[in-house]
């Protein structure tokens, strides 16, 4: 009885949304429920296995930060950043 219910209101909203001049897509809202789901599921499936993932993305960052100064300071230098000194 709840599924008859639910069918007739969503068979209701979008003419009670476009008479009150709302723009209201059933489809936008789906793809987006999907899109939602989605993202959901690859979160899940990418922190599997890994007791503490805020752990794990702040080593990501500190190390494409660290990643990102020796391509800084590589630039920067001349010749690499190494000298031999003859004594």
């Amino acid at each position: 009885m709840a599924t008859l219910r639910s069918k007739s209101i969503t068979r209701l909203l979008p003419s009670a949304y476009s008479s009150a001049g709302i723009d209201f897509d059933l489809g936008e809202m789906k793809r987006r429920q999907l899109a939602e789901a989605a993202e959901k599921r690859q979160m899940e499936a990418s922190s599997r296995g890994i007791k503490n993932p805020y752990s794990v993305e702040q080593k990501k960052k500190k190390q494409e930060e660290m990643e990102k100064r020796m391509a800084i300071s590589g630039s920067a230098g001349e010749g690499g950043g190494l000298r031999w000194q003859v004594g």
